[in-house]
């Protein structure tokens, strides 16, 4: 049978495989038959892969334990499959069809040959009318899934409440969410009972690894298949013996490991153990459908989560910013927060910076601002302090004693004079019974600017305000 000439009929990304059913109904290794020249890119994914030929084994150029699935339900069952994933941030859409040895004109023998067409389409982005051709109780599970992740406006809540019913969907004795943020290297361990910070800690002593590390773990584990779902942990043993160590300390028999992507980005992973076996296809499509709707929620939570850091942390120094200030002062004066029975306020500005941007530059500059931030987290270890201008910083000292406030400022000075560069000008108001916030801020404020000046009349070198001015 000349292979190469009957696939190049076949329009798309097209591949032809064989396996043998044997005597025992068990299935030989996949073969790849032939490829058609819209998908000879599959051949030279890697410069060491071998040369092609018909009957070469399929793993020679790739391994995709989900994919054999498919083949082998398809070819040994005669039937029609259907898969939609979003593998590595692309959508695949992928079409199983069982062929007859007759029509490839092989002869019957006691080992049964099976062959099975592959017709493979990818798009960057999702179509919706793709995903709905599953079946209706996939469908009703997704739906019923996507309720869950938008009705709570808790996004651990959601989560739990969709690990449950994951849980429940795969008939599993366990299920979590993991969910993983590469720009600050954090993850989340969420079970149907919410994050499980310890749990997720003794899990990283058994990986001997971080948190964040896990996930590298479970990615390269992957190879680079969209999810595992397996029956026994053969495969676990083999790719990763310190996962198998831990899956075998928990008396885990079987596992699936579903990765959540938005487009190329790694967000997370639903992790489920000992699952009921025999609903592995519906398992799958649903984990299909639902690792999109979770890469969407998990990627929306944590640009919203970078948002409210970014507005309320100072990027430069990592002090909280002027507007977490603005909002801590609003709700004092306002009521929302008990106004504590003392507040210490201390204004402290850098003296001398415009001196350094001009003699040196700008990254100087901010060189020295970030000293500055470290010295006033000695002093004011146990406080709050805010970076509330470009040289102005404020700390907010509540229930604390006059004399400690006192003491934080000098324990400032000595350890600005003990660096060659860094001097503050400080104001200091001390607010008991019913006080003004507000007016309190102004008073401290005008404190630090008396200070100032005296600083810029004993060294009118470094006063470089006028000449500014001027």
């Amino acid at each position: 049978m000349d292979y190469q000439s009957w696939i190049e009929g076949i329009d798309g990304l097209a591949s032809l495989y064989s396996f043998d059913i044997l005597p025992d109904g068990s299935f030989s290794e996949i073969r790849l038959m032939a490829v058609n020249k819209q998908n000879e890119g599959m051949l030279h994914f890697s410069p060491d892969t071998p040369e092609f030929y018909p009957g070469i084994p399929y793993r020679n150029y790739w391994m995709d334990l989900n994919f054999e699935r498919y083949l082998y339900k398809s070819g040994s069952e005669k039937k029609s499959l259907y898969s939609y994933v979003n593998a590595r941030g692309f959508w695949l859409k992928g079409f199983y069809i069982p062929v007859s040895a007759a029509e490839m004109g092989v002869a019957e023998t006691d080992t049964k040959t099976v062959y099975c067409l592959y017709i493979l389409e990818y798009a960057d982005n999702i179509e919706t009318d793709s995903m709905s051709q599953h079946s209706a109780d996939v469908s009703a599970a997704v739906t019923n899934i996507s309720i869950k992740l938008h009705e709570e406006q808790d996004f651990y809540k959601a989560m739990a409440e969709t690990a449950a019913e994951i849980k429940q969907i795969c008939g599993a004795d366990r299920c979590s969410i993991f969910t993983v943020d590469k720009s600050s290297q954090k993850c989340r361990l969420i079970n149907p009972a919410g994050v499980q910070e310890e749990t997720l800690k003794e899990f990283a002593a058994e990986m001997e690894c971080s948190p964040y590390e896990i996930s590298e773990h479970w990615e390269k584990a992957l190879e680079l298949s969209d999810c595992l779902i397996l029956e026994d942990l053969k495969v676990i043993e083999e790719r990763d013996p310190l996962w198998y160590r831990s899956l075998c300390r928990h008396n885990i028999k079987n596992i699936i490991l579903y990765e959540i992507r938005s487009k190329q980005t790694l967000v997370g992973f639903i992790w489920a153990a000992d699952y009921d076996t025999t609903k592995m296809i519906r398992i799958k499509n649903t984990l299909e459908l639902t690792a999109f709707l979770l890469a969407a929620v998990i990627q929306n939570h944590q640009l919203i989560s970078r948002l409210e850091v970014k507005s309320q942390i100072d990027g430069l120094t990592q002090l909280l910013s002027r507007n977490a200030m603005n909002e801590r002062l609003d709700k004092l004066a306002s009521g929302e927060t008990a106004r504590p029975e003392t507040l210490g306020v201390i204004f402290a500005d850098l003296n001398g910076l415009k001196a350094v941007n001009d003699r040196e530059g700008h990254d100087a500059g901010d060189k020295l601002l970030t000293k500055a931030a470290a010295l006033l987290k000695i002093a004011f270890s146990d406080y709050d302090i805010y970076r509330a201008g470009g040289d102005e910083f404020v700390v907010l000292c509540p229930n604390a004693a006059e004399k400690r406030l006192v003491e934080m400022v000098s324990q400032l000075r000595r350890l600005a004079d003990n660096t060659s560069d860094v001097n503050f000008a400080v104001g200091i108001e001390y607010c008991t019974g019913n006080y003004d916030i507000y007016r309190a801020m102004q008073e401290a404020d005008g404190k630090m600017y008396r200070d100032k000046a005296e600083f810029y009349r004993l060294h009118p070198e470094k006063d470089r305000r006028k000449r500014s001015r001027g």
